[in-house]
């Protein structure tokens, strides 16, 4: 019925939750675990609960009867050790292992109330199954890393990005410059990172600069465009303030129009737009200015984009130029790194679509720390991007016969196959937050 050796059942009750099984070793102990004497007798017993896996839907708790023994060459006494069962947590191995496993993609209240045990046991089981998954699991450093920041927790924290696999490879407590230099320096073979795209945060250009002065920084393309929009926010909002309420009532919906690009525009939106254009030409200037601004990114390389930022910024009337300063300022700031973009275009935009969706995963956990949310995101099963690395190819030395290695010689995969580990797929994660299976 256990199927767990040595485990032998003489008798079990159940009720409507539990199966209550009564259980014997079969198993004499020969020597002293003290002191490897065979001088040993027998010396009483004592009775153990011992949690195991569930069946049928119930809670399983195993009653062993343990010997106790006493052992005449030392004069100490001892208890059998029950093979398979973790005794310091009156479990079995098998539950430890399930229970670690389990809890990536599941709740530990859910877990606990499955198995009859308590929430924090739940807990720290996880933890130890993480720092094992740590030891053994290693994300390949990437040659076109990401640094952005995802808000988990009421806090900005640093999420390290593989750009070319689109694979999530750390998430950091925060995003201070102390924090990110101390993860650089830990990677291994940090030297062939190429590039870095990052958003417009300082302590981020400065840890890469001092851990990797070699390799290029690219400003993300969509927190500089995202400006632009934020910019016609500003001015819309001050034109709104200025209308009539029946002029306001025609500006129905504005915001989500304005805010698009033109292709993603339909019929009924173009109509409004260009009536608003007609009637409206504060609004019209402030709109042609984001578009003209999202169109320098259509430069061929970085020598014409300065120019068409040179031509933009000269297009920005006085009465809005306060509503564009915070743009115009950030790219005479960062306008080397910026211009990096039309030489390495690499973007970090696909973790912005996580924020919300992490939040959901953070919600359904009933408020998980963020090392708990952090494993969760990490080792989530089947969310590990692999790339499979073979080894070299190397002449076979063999005479009349066939080599010796048959499936080397066609190719065929054999255990000398390597995987390295891209990250987590953040489409695979994506997909396992929305199902709740985080």
């Amino acid at each position: 019925m256990l199927n767990l050796k040595p485990f032998v059942v003489s008798a079990f009750t159940e009720n409507e939750h539990d199966y209550h099984l009564m259980a014997v070793t079969g198993v004499e102990v020969k020597l002293c675990i003290n002191c490897q004497s065979n001088d040993i007798y027998r010396f009483g017993k004592r009775e153990q609960l011992i949690k195991d896996l569930p069946m049928h839907a119930k809670r399983v708790g195993i009653y062993v009867d343990t010997k106790r023994y006493r052992c005449k060459s030392c004069g100490k006494t001892f208890f059998e050790r029950l093979l398979g069962v973790d005794e310091k947590r009156h479990m079995t191995d098998r539950l430890i292992a399930w229970i670690g496993k389990s809890s990536i993609k599941r709740t530990f209240s859910s877990i606990a109330d499955e198995v009859g045990i308590t929430e924090g046991t739940v807990r720290l089981i996880f933890k130890d199954y993480v720092k094992k998954l740590e030891n053994r699991i290693k994300f390949d450093t990437p040659s076109y890393m990401g640094i952005d920041e995802i808000h988990i927790i009421k806090k900005p924290r640093g999420v390290i990005t593989n750009i070319e696999s689109n694979t999530i490879v750390e998430l950091l407590v925060n995003r201070n410059k102390v924090t990110v230099i101390q993860y650089l320096s830990s990677l291994p073979s940090k030297e062939k990172i190429k590039c870095v795209a990052m958003d417009m945060w300082e302590p981020y250009k400065d840890a890469v600069q001092q851990v990797i002065p070699s390799a290029v920084i690219v400003i993300d393309k969509f927190h500089v465009v995202r400006m632009a929009s934020v910019a016609l926010e500003i001015v819309r909002k001050a034109h709104r303030g200025s209308l009539s309420a029946p002029a306001r009532r025609r500006l129905m919906h504005d915001r989500f129009i304005l805010l698009k690009r033109p292709w993603e525009l339909s019929s009924e939106d173009r109509l409004k737009l260009n009536e608003w254009i007609e009637n409206f030409p504060e609004l019209a200037l402030g709109y042609s200015l984001k578009e003209s601004f999202y169109e320098i990114y259509d430069s061929s390389d970085k020598y014409e984009a300065l120019d068409r930022y040179q031509l933009w910024e000269l297009s920005v009337p006085p009465n809005m130029r306060d509503a564009f300063a915070p743009l115009i300022k950030a790219w005479r700031n960062w306008q080397p790194y910026i211009l990096n973009y039309f030489e390495h275009r690499i973007t970090n935009a696909y973790t912005e679509s996580l924020n919300n969706l992490i939040r959901v995963a953070n919600r359904n956990g009933r408020g998980y720390s963020f090392d708990v949310l952090r494993a969760k995101m990490l080792f989530a099963e089947g969310a590990i991007k692999k790339e499979l690395i073979k080894p070299k190819f190397e002449r076979q030395q063999h005479g009349n016969g066939l080599p010796e290695d048959v499936f080397a010689m066609y190719g065929l995969p054999n255990d000398t196959d390597n995987y390295v580990n891209l990250g987590i797929d953040i489409a695979t994660l994506a997909d396992l937050i929305e199902k709740d299976e985080i």
